[in-house]
């Protein structure tokens, strides 16, 4: 694989025509620090657990991003460190474990951290990269409970870095103009939703660990459509009714939840009906309103291969790579100032719809959803960014 600053010498050495065919989104890529603007700069990700998503996904992604690159790693198993150093052209010095992670302090080379950790693990790593004065990213979900978004967010705030969540699909294109039909003056207000994310799940992993994971299917796949649901209504849930379904496996599912379904009630009458299985093979994600609706009939979650379509007809937006999106939209807020469309507090709000939704399941009651916690101004910072950050990345 190529080498990313090995690519940032030869486009510098070619910075003039590159600049004149258009290349780059008027990105320099230059070979020293020392000569660029802090917006020209490409920024140092460390990639901080190295499981199946930063393999898979995040570290190909990096290849691709504009803003940032792959510089780092930091992991509790040295020969996987010694192969992504290999594989990507890593400096030795770059190679972190967790015992020693907070000389990543004095580093230059390295911006900004991602924890792709299990969820319950999440906190201890984000308060730790924070207080080294790095910029972080938290996979999602953000953690298994309202309080530790609440330390992972205050630790942020108290270190002056950026904290991020990683909800890629808030840079797909299909799910950009999915919010911008949402208006009155398109197919909206949506009204009317629908989804269901399941597989079914073959060998045991951190996700039916319930210290790991923190539940089940539902912190895992159900995230997405409570996220989804946000994105096209503009707003929050104000009640939820869930119930847990019988397990087909309860020997295997021994910690946490196989199968939930729930409602969301939103402000001014609109309604979600959603289900959510690690036993089942459905994907699917539809919202409704006054004048027409969206349906993404395949992969409405997935990395790729998303097939949707309105009541005015097919969408054919091709395919991103989301996460390279997402890290590149994440370095740009660093480097200009800007507010993250997916910052901190919107992991905080679904943390708190879904307690609600287990609330619901515990006692079998509807159960209000309250997502106050002074981070309301927040919120709506980032849902105000994201039609002109992600739809500009997106497209």
């Amino acid at each position: 694989m190529k080498n990313p600053r090995a690519c940032s010498r030869r486009e510098f050495l070619n910075a003039i025509s590159l600049a004149t065919a258009g290349l780059g989104a008027g990105i320099h890529f230059l070979p020293s620090r020392a000569l660029a603007r802090p917006e020209d700069r490409r920024l140092g990700v460390a990639l901080l657990g190295l499981g199946r998503y930063a393999s898979g996904q995040l570290g190909p992604a990096l290849l691709e991003t504009k803003k940032c690159y792959l510089a780092g790693v930091v992991t509790g198993h040295p020969e996987k460190a010694e192969k992504w150093a290999a594989t990507y052209n890593l400096k030795k010095k770059n190679l972190y474990n967790y015992e020693n992670m907070e000389q990543i302090a004095d580093n230059p080379d390295i911006d900004i951290i991602y924890v792709v950790t299990p969820p319950g693990l999440h906190p201890e790593f984000v308060v730790r990269a924070a207080k080294i004065g790095k910029h972080v990213i938290s996979e999602k979900p953000m953690a298994t409970s309202v309080a530790d978004c609440d330390r992972m967010i205050a630790a942020c705030k108290s270190a002056k870095v950026k904290l991020g969540i990683g909800y890629r699909v808030h840079y797909d294109p299909y799910h950009s103009e999915m919010v911008r039909l949402s208006s009155p003056k398109e197919l909206g207000p949506f009204t009317k939703m629908s989804g269901e994310f399941s597989f079914v799940m073959g060998q045991r992993e951190f996700r039916v660990d319930k210290k790991l994971g923190g539940g089940g299917a539902m912190m895992d796949l159900g995230i997405y459509i409570i996220h989804a649901c946000c994105m096209a209504t503009g707003s929050v849930p104000i009640s939820v009714t869930a119930h847990e379904e019988p397990k087909l496996r309860p020997d295997f599912f021994n910690e946490v939840e196989e199968t939930i379904s729930w409602t969301m009630d939103f402000p001014g009458g609109a309604k979600c009906e959603a289900r959510t299985s690690f036993n089942r093979n459905v994907h699917q994600f539809r919202v409704e309103g006054k004048n027409g609706w969206v349906d993404f009939k395949k992969q409405p979650f997935g990395y790729h291969g998303i097939v949707c379509e309105s009541s005015r007809g097919p969408m054919d937006f091709g395919s991103i790579n989301q996460q390279a999106a997402q890290m590149d939209d994440f370095a740009d807020c660093v480097l200009t100032g800007r507010v993250t469309p997916v910052p901190g507090e919107l992991g905080r709000r679904d943390m708190q719809i879904i307690t609600a939704i287990y609330e619901s399941v515990r006692t079998g009651k509807t159960v209000a959803v309250r997502t106050g916690g002074g981070h309301a101004q927040a919120i709506r910072d980032g849902a105000r960014a994201f039609p002109s950050s992600a739809g500009s990345v997106a497209r």
